[in-house]
């Protein structure tokens, strides 16, 4: 299996756009017929002033010209705090790996590459939310479970 892992660009707008829907869809066992338009037309948005700024960075991965996984991360900044003195922060997202692919590694090279991007920029923090289908994975690559942050429900 001769897969091609490849840092996206501009150019690739349209896969990371369709490859995001995806993911939503998936995570969200939401069905083929859920109206995401909109959440299509905010990501391609996203993607094109994050890509161009350098908040976001995204992998994608081809067995030639197929599609078989992608991932991405976004960066942010929050206050510094005495454990994160910049205040810099990592949020990975977007890990995808299409069904034909799974259990090949494809998702771990694709996490190893954005970690290694994101502490090529000096950032130590770095987090994400897994799902029951990416516990592992990630559990697998060093992620442990966060006790002390909370969320506002909607």
């Amino acid at each position: 299996m001769g897969l091609t892992y490849k840092k996206a660009t501009l150019e690739d707008i349209e896969v990371l756009t369709t490859t995001r829907v995806e993911v939503l869809r998936a995570a969200n066992k939401l069905p083929r017929d859920a109206d995401m338009s909109e959440v299509e037309k905010q990501s391609y948005i996203y993607y094109q002033k994050a890509l161009e700024n350098g908040t976001h960075i995204a992998y994608l991965v081809f067995d030639e010209k197929h599609f078989a996984g992608a991932g991405g991360v976004s960066f942010y900044q929050v206050m510094p705090t005495y454990h994160n003195p910049s205040g810099n922060r990592a949020y990975i997202m977007n890990m995808y790996t299409a069904p034909q692919y799974r259990r090949r590694g494809v998702a771990y090279k694709t996490l190893d590459l954005l970690v290694k991007d994101i502490k090529d920029r000096g950032i130590t923090y770095i987090s994400l939310e897994a799902t029951d289908m990416g516990r592992l994975l990630y559990e697998k690559y060093g992620f442990v479970k966060m006790v002390d942050e909370m969320k506002l429900p909607e």
